[in-house]
């Protein structure tokens, strides 16, 4: 796998795994800056290499009445605000094909929601501003099948490509992650992000809203570490009782440090092995 670089971070490649982590929605400017400060420090200090992520409209909600977030312009503006305050890289969804060229004057790295995963003009879209692309892999897709988004990105001429895991469909309101899917994605040559907090979402669950299950983070984190991931997602809330969107599934922010710790320790492990397999 040829590793990807921004700035001064290596994703994938054998390198330690990128944390990427932010409220689902920015929900406010002091909110979003006093987070992102926290974060970085809770990074720096763990000495893990951190992309500051959140939504400036969360348009796929699944009631008309749940907040979506600030919008285009104002949600763009508070994460160039994080971006130039802490010097973070910044990662944000984009769900237009309108929005890729804006969202990547202020974003490094543009997402591609795992329900909009096979909508061509929104990939090359997003491919043609030259930015990182992160596709999130439907939960209605093998993982086998992502090879088709990536070359749509591929062949608009940007081979710089993430595909993140969020678990997959199982029946009604439930989601499980299939552990063969991270060697599975790998194998295509792209580095790999396991999206924690999402695959722990119980979607549709919460009659109008989203329902989660935050206390198993630790155990499937560390497992998907454990896998080799290239990178950990995961929603952080100071309070995530009060979290305007998937509020249920976020981790709270003084469980993050203890986590890290803990992932660190097991992401060497794993990447010591993994070089004497293949090496």
């Amino acid at each position: 796998m040829n590793p990807l670089q921004l700035g001064e971070i290596t994703i994938g490649g054998g390198a330690p795994f990128v944390l990427i982590a932010g409220p689902c929605v920015i929900e406010s400017e002091a909110h979003a800056l006093d987070l992102a400060g926290r974060l970085t420090d809770i990074a720096r200090r763990a000495r893990v290499p951190f992309i500051f992520k959140a939504s400036y409209d969360k348009a796929n909600r699944t009631s008309i009445r749940s907040f979506r977030g600030p919008g285009l312009d104002e949600g763009l503006r508070v994460l160039a605000m994080v971006k130039s305050q802490f010097h973070v890289p910044i990662l944000t969804d984009i769900h237009e094909p309108a929005h890729a060229r804006p969202a990547a004057a202020v974003a490094d790295v543009l997402q591609i929601p795992a329900f909009l995963s096979r909508q061509t003009d929104l990939i090359v879209a997003a491919a043609k501003t030259g930015r990182i692309v992160n596709i999130k892999k439907g939960q209605f897709l093998a993982p086998d099948d992502v090879k088709h988004a990536v070359a749509k990105a591929v062949d608009a001429g940007n081979p710089r490509v993430i595909v993140t895991e969020r678990g997959t469909s199982f029946g009604y309101h439930n989601l499980i992650v299939d552990m063969r899917a991270f060697p599975m994605m790998r194998a295509q040559g792209v580095p790999v992000v396991f999206d924690v907090t999402h695959s722990l979402q119980l979607p549709g669950g919460g009659d109008g809203v989203t329902a989660g299950l935050a206390e198993y983070i630790e155990p499937l984190a560390s497992a998907g570490v454990a896998a080799g991931v290239d990178g950990v997602f995961l929603e952080v809330h100071d309070e995530p009782s009060r979290a305007k969107s998937d509020a249920q599934n976020a981790l709270r922010l003084d469980l993050l440090e203890p986590l890290l710790e803990k992932l660190t320790a097991i992401d060497a492990i794993a990447k010591r092995a993994e070089a004497r397999l293949h090496g």
